[in-house]
């Protein structure tokens, strides 16, 4: 009786063994194209961004923790229909905020600062 509980065990551990399993190369996530929300989180819009995509073809995005490089050239070529030269990453650290004697945090976030080919343009806010 005792020994048909290690019996058990014994079978589960070799089914396991027999399955396939297929492992993904480190570095590499696959996301789908309608999953764009899941990277990109909205269009940073201050002075310096419209200077920024005026005159040098750089646009700027507020983007998820937890995306890379690839992932957000890959979303920006698919949602736009443009081609991405490069793309530069910005992690802004959360900050201390008073309001009388009530202390706070303002809340960190990942900025990707992305740059187009030549002559290619991204209509953020339609006119």
């Amino acid at each position: 009786m005792i020994f048909d509980i290690f019996k058990k065990k014994k079978e589960k551990i070799i089914k396991k063994e027999e399955k396939e399993i297929k492992v993904e190369p480190v570095g590499q996530r696959k996301r789908s194209p309608g999953m764009a929300y899941q990277v990109l989180y909205s269009p940073h819009i201050t002075e310096k961004a419209t200077i920024l995509s005026e005159k040098n073809n750089k646009y700027i995005f507020k983007v998820w923790k937890n995306t890379n490089k690839t992932e957000i050239k890959r979303t920006i070529e698919d949602m736009y229909g443009v081609d991405v030269v490069g793309i530069k990453i910005i992690n802004i650290p959360a900050k201390k905020r008073r309001i009388g004697r009530q202390m706070g945090w303002k809340k960190s976030y990942k900025k990707a600062i992305i740059k187009l080919k030549k002559g290619q343009k991204i209509e953020i806010l339609p006119r």
